[in-house]
């Protein structure tokens, strides 16, 4: 089972600070509902305060965390050591969606670098932080971060990047609605 802790102390923000992906997942109540989990990179992941994160998270070809704690909350985040010392860190959470316009999103924006394409941001408290071996995680070396995202959000310029959101973002996989669909 790991170790359990109530927050998230000095040293696992740290830990939380030296990873380059993290693995954030949702699920709805539905029992035939679809589990997502997602890889995150680009330096936009936060710790906020012991007890409470967020992410920057950028247009992509779905918005099921959105729609996920839209519905129930439930999040939980993971990052793997793949370089030194092995372990994996779990926060477990509820987490819901602040939109650009919002007062929360005033505050909270400050804390990362904005890009064209960033629709929305991420925010969970945590209540449970989970710490175990990470003894069967590769070692891997960082290369660097991918910038196809950036170049085809270019192409795709403010207006079709609208379009792309109002096409492919109003609702998860299994029919939920995303923060966005509500806004529009």
């Amino acid at each position: 089972m790991g170790k359990l802790h109530d927050a998230i102390s000095p040293a696992h923000r740290a830990f939380i600070g030296k990873q380059h992906i993290f693995f954030v997942s949702t699920a709805p109540l539905s029992a035939e509902g679809r589990v997502n989990l997602s890889p995150k990179g680009l330096d936009c992941f936060r710790v906020l305060s012991e007890s409470r994160v967020a992410y920057m998270d950028l247009i992509s070809s779905g918005n099921e965390t959105s729609a996920h704690t839209l519905e129930n909350g439930r999040i939980t985040f993971m990052f793997c050591s793949f370089e030194g010392a092995p372990l994996i860190l779990r926060l477990y959470g509820k987490g819901y969606t602040v939109l650009p316009g919002t007062e929360e999103w005033e505050t909270l924006s400050p804390n990362f670098t904005l890009y064209p394409s960033t629709r929305q941001l991420i925010v969970a408290d945590i209540d449970l932080v989970q710490t175990s071996c990470g003894f069967g995680v590769p070692l891997f070396n960082y290369v660097g971060e991918r910038d196809i995202h950036f170049d085809w959000a270019e192409k795709k310029g403010e207006k079709g990047l609208a379009e792309y959101v109002q096409q492919k973002n109003l609702t998860s996989l299994d029919g939920l609605p995303a923060p966005l669909g509500l806004t529009e």
